[in-house]
């Protein structure tokens, strides 16, 4: 039997929960900022498999681009600073037996020498799974051989340090429908960033008719635009558009702060819909 293990890497730093998992792990919050005086967080790491598991941890660098999708990086990109050497996290190696929990903490070493601005780094959990040493299964009177395949899966989240004077200003551009077999589906457009921090927040659609009640046809939770770009190309997947005429009034798009936090708009851009686009 050969053994091929294949690394399942699940970064969480553009969704909302404050609950996710992923494999047989479970892990609260999935973004943690260091602004202020906070000096200390804590994750908490849940077992929901049914067997005992250890999982490492340790820090990922990536870079986010214009589509949102994220590439592993050794060096910063211009525009982004690393933020691990920062932090101190232990333990560094977890074993948990089925629904056992433990904490991991983080703590923060702020330096004089550092820049206003935004460090970011990834908390990585990977699950370390026991395994023979690979070997090969041949079957007798056969020319097959057998292979298993063991997906070793890690959930990756954000740890982001504000320091200095921070300050970032969001705008939505280029707002368009996209139609599909003559039905709307998705709303795309472009969300920018100015500034040396990052902006995290939730997305909401609307539809405001000539007359009648506005309806929410569309949401997306947690969506982030990182310091290495200064725009991302969004859509959101409109809801309920088959009971909607959406040949007249007009669409809204608002990007506000998230569900779990004091309310703000970050910002607001609205499309008049019109017989035929």
């Amino acid at each position: 039997m050969k053994n091929i293990f294949i690394t399942v890497l699940f970064i969480l730093s553009g969704f909302a929960q404050q609950i996710s998992a992923q494999g047989d792990l479970l892990v609260s919050p999935v973004r943690v900022i260091f602004e202020g005086t906070k000096q200390k967080e804590e994750i908490s790491l849940v077992n929901i498999g049914n067997d005992t598991t250890t999982y490492s941890v340790s820090f990922l660098q990536y870079n986010m681009n214009e589509d949102g999708n994220f590439k592993l990086i050794e060096k910063p990109d211009s525009g982004q600073m690393f933020a691990d050497s920062y932090l101190r996290v232990f333990p560094r190696k977890v074993t948990l037996a089925p629904r056992e929990s433990q904490v991991v903490r983080i703590q923060i070493r702020r330096k004089p020498d550092m820049q206003c601005g935004e460090y970011r780094s990834h908390l990585y959990f990977r699950a370390e799974k026991e395994t023979a040493p690979l070997s090969l299964e041949v079957k007798k009177d056969s020319k097959l051989m057998a292979v298993q395949i063991t997906p070793v899966f890690g959930i990756s989240i954000p740890v982001i340090i504000h320091t200095g004077s921070v300050k970032v200003i969001s705008s939505i551009t280029d707002m368009r429908l996209d139609k599909q077999q003559d039905t709307v589906t998705n709303l795309k457009f472009v969300i920018n960033r100015i500034g040396n921090i990052s902006v995290y927040g939730d997305i909401t659609a609307e539809y405001v008719p000539l007359k009648g009640k506005t309806v929410e046809i569309g949401l997306a939770r947690g969506v982030a635009v990182y310091t290495s770009v200064d725009k991302r190309n969004f859509s959101v997947r409109l809801l309920n558009s088959s009971n909607l005429n959406l040949e007249s009034g007009k669409i809204r798009v608002k990007f506000t702060s998230p569900k779990d936090s004091p309310y703000e708009l970050y910002a607001e851009k609205e499309i008049v819909l019109k017989k035929g686009i």
